[in-house]
């Protein structure tokens, strides 16, 4: 059966606006300050906001009103972009001062939310389902990494690691998890007295780029193909880019895993 991922983000977006948190809150208030039962948010409201609320309304009943039917509407309206600001405002560097900036809807949403969390569920949500064609779109690049003999779990985690990075459009990363599975497989690859000098050496801090000059001054000894060090040093290189140059490309990701796995292969055969 096909998945409509647009058919999923629409429901979604029905579902997270209906529901926009703070929305019924605010119009509770109003409603019950236009129909004379003002009384009853006694009941729900701490004492010090329910005597703010009331002196407010005393003092402009209908602009109390309107203003809180208003706020309702924002709230509504504006759940969704409210959701990825939340969202954003966890992954980047926030200047102090901006939330003095914040509407008032989005502070009393935010605050409403506090146990909930469904302004993260929604922006959650919404990014994973736009994640899912490019994700399938990258997948269709790779074939499965055949191998003749085992690794170590350690190194299976960290090529999962990598592909899934690849895959969700991480590709700084993603290169960064290739270099780190190359340097666990060689470690447990590598024949007991090279393993012991490369610990020796580089006081058991060795990277990848120790490991291949190791490889590479001992190859006969390493028992490694002589293809390995040329994929593997690819590998490091884009890996080395980066740490220390800048963020990667779709292209420079994909080739840089693509090469990861063919190292593997070539490593992990009988």
């Amino acid at each position: 059966m096909p998945i409509d991922i647009e058919s999923l983000k629409s429901d979604l977006l029905r579902m997270s606006t209906e529901g926009a948190p703070g929305h019924d809150f605010c119009a509770a208030i109003s409603e019950l300050a236009r129909s004379g039962r003002f009384c009853k948010l006694r009941d729900v409201l701490p004492g010090i906001v329910y005597d703010e609320l009331w002196a407010r309304y005393q003092k402009a009943p209908a602009t109390f009103i309107a203003s809180w039917r208003n706020l309702a509407a924002e709230m509504h309206q504006g759940c969704i972009e409210h959701a990825r600001q939340r969202l954003t405002s966890l992954t980047r560097l926030q200047k102090a001062g901006d939330d003095a900036l914040q509407p008032a809807w989005r502070e009393i949403q935010r605050a409403l939310d506090n146990e909930q969390n469904d302004l993260l569920r929604a922006a959650f949500a919404l990014d994973f389902l736009e994640l899912v064609e490019p994700a399938v779109s990258r997948a269709t690049h790779l074939r499965e990494c055949v191998v003749t003999c085992q690794s170590s779990e350690e190194a299976d985690r960290y090529l999962d690691e990598a592909t899934r990075c690849y895959f969700y459009g991480l590709y700084t990363a993603c290169a960064v998890m290739c270099r780190s599975v190359l340097e666990e497989a060689i470690k447990k690859k590598l024949p007991p007295h090279l393993s012991r000098l490369a610990r020796t050496r580089y006081r058991n801090t060795a990277t990848l780029g120790d490991l291949l000059h190791e490889v590479n001054n001992n190859l006969n000894l390493s028992g490694f193909e002589p293809s390995f060090p040329h994929v593997a040093n690819q590998v490091n290189d884009t890996g080395n880019k980066a740490v220390h140059q800048g963020l990667l490309t779709e292209d420079e990701a994909r080739t840089c895993l693509q090469n990861a796995r063919s190292a593997l292969q070539i490593l992990l055969r009988r």
